[in-house]
């Protein structure tokens, strides 16, 4: 298992996941009170905000030499506020994400729009992992399954899922777990144009997307020139993705110059 890569946060084996559903930690009646009341206090901040289901997870354990188990329990979005309740049960997020490349190497990330429950931070297309139905199975194919729906819904680039690879798996300074994948290279006018297509019909229904910008960034630096907060996996990621052989042959070249006036909105 990988130690840690800078920034609070450790890079974990991402092919030899299972995942293990658990019971739901108990709370005491303060730790529930304390819950609700945190979160009736983020709604209020953000009225978007929803209680929908969640996998929240539990535990991660090794699994042999390169295997991850993680332990995830049916929760709803509210179990986030314990965070911000002391002496309560630990339960982070679990979430995954796309590393989208383009011919050249550089990788989109989105800025999220005002309504999300975390406006303007930049981040890899992907989402916090919503359990399955009683009868289904929440494993590596369903995580799969579910970052493409993630990449399609905030970039309008469909990529089956069969054509994601699992790449690296990342556990942040607050315990929450990520599991990267990766999908083949696109070129970056064909990315722009699906993100500016998916603006357009989501406007047309009354829909603001979840990104309320696109950029592809192919350096630190490039990261770095990036207005607004970061989450916290992405220099990580950005480096790796980087040292293991994927150079951004172009990306010195002035991004804005070939993106399209529709790429941000």
């Amino acid at each position: 298992m990988t130690g840690p890569a800078g920034d609070g946060v450790d890079i974990l084996p991402a092919a030899g996941i299972r995942l293990v559903e658990t019971a739901l930690p108990e709370l005491s009646r303060p730790h529930r009170a304390a819950m609700d009341q945190a979160w009736a206090e983020s709604v209020r901040a953000n009225p978007a905000l929803f209680d929908g289901p969640v996998a929240a997870l539990v535990a991660v354990e090794r699994d042999g030499t390169d295997g991850l188990v993680l332990s995830w329990a049916r929760a709803s979005y509210r179990y986030r506020a314990l965070r911000h309740v002391p002496g309560s049960p630990a339960l982070s997020s679990l979430f995954v994400s796309v590393l989208q490349p383009t011919d050249d190497g550089r990788v989109l990330v989105g800025r999220m729009a005002p309504s999300t429950s975390a406006p303007g931070r930049w981040q890899l297309p992907g989402g916090t992992v919503e359990p399955p139905d009683p009868d289904g199975e929440l494993d590596l194919a369903a995580l799969r399954a579910h970052a493409a729906r993630e990449l399609a819904e905030e970039t309008g680039s469909a990529t089956p899922a069969d054509a994601l690879a699992p790449w690296l798996t990342t556990r942040g300074a607050r315990g929450s777990v990520g599991v990267a994948f990766t999908a083949p290279p696109r070129p970056a006018r064909e990315l722009y144009d699906g993100y500016a297509e998916l603006v357009r019909t989501e406007s047309a229904r009354g829909a603001e997307p979840e990104f309320d910008r696109v950029e592809l960034i192919g350096s630190l630096s490039d990261l770095d020139g990036l207005e607004g907060p970061v989450v916290d996996y992405l220099r990580p990621v950005v480096r790796h993705h980087r040292g293991t052989g994927n150079r951004a042959a172009g990306h010195a070249r002035s991004v804005a110059a070939e993106r399209p006036d529709h790429a941000g909105a």
